[in-house]
């Protein structure tokens, strides 16, 4: 049994004890979670935030804006900014259910550290425009996962150890395939980052009406400029990255919180009910009502 083999085997065996249940959940180690999913192919939508996440086990399909990712074990996928996606696990059992862990990224400590890292160029190099990056992991990496997977069983070493090891994953990452990938968004003054501020500022903003120019004066760059290089990254064009937003919080409320259609399309900006539930019908392909009532039914039946 090579290295790599032998560490995943045993990260597997730590995600289980630690996320017997379905479902995905945050550990005690800031910003790291664990997700525990068997295959099934109802999509759930949600918003992807800057992470780096290990398949560890089985296989997922995520559509993120109008791309098409499918990645599994020995993979890491890589998200620069966030992102609406869809996605359904494709292999996944109850004898090896889909596992992963994901680490979510804090921008401020990954963009000081690429200032000291020297860039390496990889093969990678003329992927980097689309905010999310798949390729595979590496040992290092998988290894220190793994440390910090172990401080999960000494929660008094995490306060310490944890910030030492994931500023040891950053450092890997950035000298690995996906090095130049999340260099791109960490880096003052690229025109990715100033794309992730963009989409930043909608994530915070969505109920607010959409104003593109307005938008692009506030990161500094020509509306033409910005449009061309908001789709570049997010495969979405800003109007229906801003629609995503609204409609994909609409059916969490409904979903989550027992929100009517038309709450839900006021809670999100919309003023006008008609044009919530036109939107919606056309993103999800039926009404509000019905398309809620049908994943709450393929819920219970997962479960």
């Amino acid at each position: 049994m090579g290295e790599w083999e032998r560490i995943n085997n045993a990260l597997k065996e730590k995600a289980l004890r630690h996320m017997p249940e379905l479902g995905v959940r945050e550990t005690a180690v800031p910003g790291l979670s664990i997700s525990h999913r068997l295959a099934h192919d109802v999509l759930e939508n949600s918003l992807y935030r800057p992470c780096i996440g290990v398949m560890l086990q089985g296989r997922k399909k995520s559509i993120i804006g109008m791309e098409e990712y499918v990645y599994g074990e020995g993979q890491c996928l890589v998200v620069g900014v966030d992102v609406p996606s869809s996605f359904y696990v494709v292999d996944g059992t109850e004898e090896a259910p889909f596992l992963c862990l994901a680490l979510e990224v804090d921008s401020f400590r990954l963009t000081r550290l690429a200032a000291e890292v020297p860039p390496v160029q990889t093969s990678s190099a003329g992927a980097c425009l689309r905010g999310v990056s798949v390729d595979r992991v590496e040992v290092p990496v998988l290894d220190a996962f793994s440390r910090l997977m172990d401080l999960l069983d000494k929660p008094e070493h995490i306060s310490l150890f944890a910030p030492i090891i994931i500023k040891e994953i950053y450092y890997r990452m950035l000298l690995g395939p996906q090095g130049e990938f999340l260099r791109s968004f960490h880096t003052m003054g690229s025109q990715s980052t100033q794309i992730a501020q963009a989409v930043t500022w909608l994530r915070d903003n969505f109920r607010a009406p959409l104003q593109v120019e307005e938008l692009a004066r506030r990161v500094n760059m020509a509306t033409s400029t910005f449009h061309r290089h908001f789709k570049e990254v997010t495969s979405l064009s800003p109007l229906q990255f801003h629609k995503r937003l609204r409609l994909f919080e609409a059916q969490r409320l409904m979903l989550a919180e027992r929100v009517d259609a038309a709450s839900a399309g006021l809670a999100v900006g919309y003023e006008s009910p008609t044009q919530f539930n036109r939107e919606y019908k056309r993103l999800f392909g039926e009404p509000p009502h019905r398309n809620i009532t049908r994943l709450k039914n393929a819920s219970s039946g997962r479960a």
